[in-house]
């Protein structure tokens, strides 16, 4: 008899510990959160649940989510990227400048990364080999970025002759999907895989949780930091190569304040601004988020302005989570 209760109970205890554990994941809490502001706004609007509200809501947070996922590479080893906005932007420009230059597809394509390449270089020497804390070092070229922006273009929008296909990129479906929405999918499996199963990954969590620790246990952290600054700006130009096709426009303003968004996202999604924490998966979830509020602003016609301080609200509650939790844990400890 007491063998079966303890039978019994062995299951009980083992999904009570299971559920224990979920609540301990940062993705999990973040999704819950989603789920909830979706519910709320669902039940004050019957337009949000549509199909095509979703899709454009999908659509209109999937850059903000893609540029998410080199930043929070970055913020996992304990840097900060503010220039990924203007790499966005100078990538978008130099993209509708090779078009307009009459260069094939696949060479404007090419040189819109190349702006993005240079960026993240950029930032990562300036940081690895000169020692600029990487505020600093990315708030410069930041800068820099606007800077060209304007002086290449006089403040006039460059909208050059391109091919269908590229704009398919923008524009396109897949079914019901649209492809930049599919494009974002793709890019969180692949750096989720990268962050979770390779060698890179766990030097890029070594490098953020305790830096000297992890250079005397051999791993190249000045590396993997040049590393992730490069993943951070080219990923932020896929973005801008996507933004342009989709507007067929390159705008002298385009991707200004976007690394706001960015950072938010990945800081709501439990990225750790203090290194060492976070997933590819949270910060695409913390983009979500953010895009499912803005779209219930939208839709319950609260002031646009609010939103900002909506989003403020949420990065306050989700870095004070973070700190809390922190300190719990380590008071257990």
């Amino acid at each position: 008899m007491a063998n079966s209760e303890a039978a019994q109970a062995t299951p009980q205890r083992s999904f009570m510990s299971s559920i224990a554990q979920l609540h301990h994941v940062r993705e999990v809490n973040v999704l819950v959160a989603l789920l909830l502001v979706g519910a709320l706004i669902s039940l004050a609007s019957p337009y949000f649940l549509t199909t095509n509200n979703l899709m454009g809501v999908f659509r209109a947070f999937s850059l903000t989510a893609i540029m998410s996922i080199g930043m929070v590479m970055v913020i996992i080893t304990g840097g900060i990227d503010l220039s990924v906005g203007s790499a966005m932007g100078l990538s978008s420009l130099v993209t509708a400048l090779a078009f307009e230059a009459g260069l094939s597809m696949a060479a404007s394509i090419s040189a819109g990364l190349g702006v993005g390449l240079v960026f993240g270089l950029s930032n990562g020497l300036l940081i690895t080999a000169i020692g600029l804390p990487p505020f600093i070092a990315t708030l410069g070229t930041l800068s820099i970025g606007r800077g060209l922006m304007y002086m290449i273009t006089h403040g006039v929008p460059v909208t050059p002759d391109t091919p269908e296909l590229f704009s398919f990129l923008g524009q396109g479906y897949i079914g019901p999907v649209p492809v930049p929405v599919v494009l974002m999918t793709l890019l969180m499996v692949v750096f989720a895989v990268i962050m979770g199963r390779t060698r890179f990954g766990r030097h890029v969590y070594a490098t953020g949780g305790n830096e000297q620790a992890a250079r005397l246990s051999g791993v190249k952290t000045d590396r993997v930091k040049l590393s992730v600054y490069v993943l951070s700006s080219v990923i932020a130009s896929i973005a801008g190569i996507i933004g342009f096709s989709r507007y067929l426009s390159a705008e002298p303003a385009s991707g200004f304040g976007s690394e706001l968004d960015v950072i938010a996202a990945a800081a709501i999604g439990g990225a750790s601004l203090s290194g060492g924490a976070g997933s590819v998966a949270g910060a695409v979830i913390g983009a979500a988020l953010v895009g499912v509020i803005a779209n219930g602003v939208v839709l319950l016609n609260v002031n646009t302005y609010a939103q900002q301080a909506i989003t403020g609200g949420v990065i306050l509650i989700a870095v004070s989570i973070d700190v809390l939790r922190n300190r719990y844990s380590g008071g257990n400890a």
